[in-house]
């Protein structure tokens, strides 16, 4: 299975999400960061625990030799009914659009997950994304990277440290703006991480206990995305 996962993880086409959508949605997404300062104020917020917040750099600003400068917005998607009520009201078309796109990505992620493991159906500075799987949205303005046996290259969880979470960064364009949107596959809170049975045997054992998601998340906002701690508290002792 990983070598399948090594062999078709890779930029997806022929997704069935039309065209016209996501020109409309990156088209919404620039016109949301293009707005006046003051038509962005409400939803700006160093809280963490807000679920629609507008921020400008990362929980690593403190501690950072080099700022990386961004302007984020992010919210949650789905059951897209209670979650769109809190969105940007402005552009007016914000929560039409991006609702819609929202819902076909979805759709693309689960049939995505059901192509891998059909049974489970029910990619800033370096780091690695704590959630099951992203979907990349990049425009036409690149600079996505990802860290391949120690060098930098331009892109075109594994519990067993077989399918490992890709570090990756983004270059920042000394002539263009980048504008992205990134589409996080998330756990339940309380799923529970354990490796794949058809993956363990007395010669290829686990090397992590199981846990939950929400305690992995704790873990990993702690370490700062770091790839080398942020499982080091789910290791299991030789």
């Amino acid at each position: 299975m990983v070598t399948v996962l090594f062999k078709y993880c890779k930029q997806v086409i022929n997704h069935g999400v039309s065209d016209n959508l996501i020109d409309n949605s990156m088209g919404i997404f620039k016109e949301f960061f293009n707005l006046p300062a003051e038509d962005k104020a409400s939803l700006y917020s160093t809280d963490l625990n807000k679920s629609c917040r507008l921020y400008t750099s990362n929980f690593t600003y403190e501690t950072e030799e080099v700022h990386f400068w961004s302007d984020i917005l992010r919210h949650p998607c789905h059951p897209l009914q209670d979650q769109v009520q809190i969105w940007p009201e402005k552009p007016t078309r914000y929560r039409e659009i991006v609702g819609a796109y929202s819902v076909e990505l979805r759709k693309l992620s689960l049939k995505i997950l059901d192509l891998i493991y059909p049974s489970l159906t029910l990619g800033l500075p370096k780091h690695c994304d704590p959630n099951l799987k992203t979907v990349v949205l990049q425009g036409d303005v690149g600079g996505l990277q990802v860290n391949k046996d120690g060098h930098w290259a331009m892109a075109g969880l594994s519990v067993m440290g077989k399918l490992r979470g890709a570090e990756h960064r983004v270059m920042t364009n000394p002539r263009e703006a980048r504008t992205t949107s990134a589409t996080f596959i998330n756990p339940s809170p309380d799923c529970v991480i354990h490796p794949a049975e058809a993956l363990v045997n007395s010669s290829n054992p686990p090397l992590y206990k199981a846990f939950k998601y929400v305690d992995f998340f704790g873990t990993y906002t702690a370490a700062t995305g770091d790839p080398e701690t942020v499982l080091n508290p789910h290791k299991l002792q030789a």
